[in-house]
């Protein structure tokens, strides 16, 4: 065991030692945490970290979930895999300071606005507008598909800041008061009957430049910290062997003996094992992350997870028989405080099709491993060059 090794496993014990997780809050438990630099080992110091190698997460992870820890992020996923990591390699030292252990805790739940709705998987075609006045910003757009902004304190917000630079430059990111005057959230309803998305509507929204994430019209440097993130965090998360949609699979199995036949309990197994090997690949991944902006290999786990989870979910449907037709939930209209609710197989059979969707559609994730990976031709672009005010839009 390195000294490295050494030092985290003692903050565990010590962590433990103090504050048993079966009787102490979980934001208190996190807090703890937090302030002894294992909430994200390679942060800097004060922030949350000690400076070490992110590999080492995964010791402190294991410590402290397996004598039953909170999971931060459970509690605040957005906040969590994208905003803190965008946060700490751009942010200032204020911002730092403010917000970053309240996210960890779960005390501020976070969101982030990318997507427009002429914007989507082409995110450097948006337009929403910053107008700067003085020591603000006047901000005037609409975004969409903003996970769990209806519980959201805070959020980062991408924006057009010179539209006579071209589209991927010209673009500046905010952190937001979710709760300031000007900004609207308005529920989008899905097919299983939630509202987990929504749209978010800014109107003469004033932001202050010191809620300012890296340089003006460096955004769209900034967003790729978010971005790469975001797929490291959708499909990278390395989870105990057999949990989360496969264990789904094991569970409806158990359950429905009459429809064991050797073709169903193949493909069981076949799931099961890729399952296992995207959770290990997930692994190795991590152990190698370099501190700040993954690259694009997280692209990869993104791609696996969404068909992954949908091949086990039609699984799950075949295995139900009749029984998938119904819907026991029924469409109440909830509004989650988390981004998947795998106690429902009807309903996770309908969420795990927006995978191939949320955090970069699977089209955009085979172009980035083709072109960032295994370096082939890009696809044409006609708008390079042109000034933002002169791209075509729908």
């Amino acid at each position: 065991m390195t000294a490295d090794e050494q030092r985290v496993t003692q903050l565990c014990d010590d962590l433990l030692a103090e504050h048993d997780p079966k009787s102490t809050p979980a934001a208190e438990f996190l807090g703890a945490q937090y302030d002894r630099g294992i909430a994200w080992v390679h942060f800097p110091e004060g922030s949350g970290g000690l400076g070490l190698s992110p590999k080492l997460q995964n010791t402190v992870n294991a410590k402290l979930f397996g004598a039953g820890a909170p999971v931060p992020y459970a509690r605040n996923p957005i906040g969590h895999g994208m905003c803190a990591p965008t946060l700490v390699a751009h942010g200032s030292d204020e911002q730092q300071r403010r917000y970053l252990r309240p996210l960890f805790t779960g005390e501020e739940i976070w969101c982030q606005m990318f997507s427009e709705p002429g914007a989507g998987s082409d995110v450097a075609g948006l337009s929403t507008r910053a107008l700067r006045d003085g020591d603000e910003w006047i901000v005037n757009g609409q975004k969409v598909w903003t996970t769990l902004a209806h519980v959201a304190t805070y959020g980062i917000v991408l924006v057009r800041t010179d539209p006579e630079q071209v589209k991927h430059k010209g673009m500046t990111m905010f952190v937001i008061d979710m709760h300031a005057p000007g900004v609207e959230v308005r529920p989008l309803v899905q097919a299983t009957g939630d509202a987990e998305f929504n749209e978010v509507y800014m109107t003469d929204l004033r932001i202050p430049d010191r809620e300012r994430l890296g340089d003006v019209g460096e955004g769209w440097g900034v967003s790729l910290t978010t971005l790469m993130n975001e797929r490291v965090s959708i499909g990278g998360q390395v989870n105990p062997r057999g949990s989360g949609v496969i264990a789904v699979a094991v569970n409806q199995w158990k359950r429905n003996e009459q429809r064991h036949d050797a073709v169903a309990r193949d493909n069981l197994l076949r799931l099961w094992i890729d399952a296992e090997v995207n959770r290990l690949t997930n692994m190795r991944a991590s152990q190698t992350r370099r501190k700040g902006t993954p690259g694009p290999e997280g692209s990869v786990g993104k791609l696996a997870m969404a068909g992954l989870n949908q091949r086990i979910m039609s699984f799950v449907m075949d295995l139900m028989g009749p029984d998938a037709l119904l819907y026991p939930s029924g469409y109440t209209f909830d509004r989650p405080r988390s981004a998947m609710d795998l106690s429902n197989p009807q309903k996770a059979f309908l969420r795990v099709q927006a995978n191939s969707i949320e955090g970069g559609t699977t089209n955009i994730m085979k172009n980035i491993l083709g072109e960032r990976v295994l370096g082939l031709p890009g696809e044409p672009r006609p708008d390079k060059g042109l000034p933002w005010s002169q791209v075509p839009r729908s």
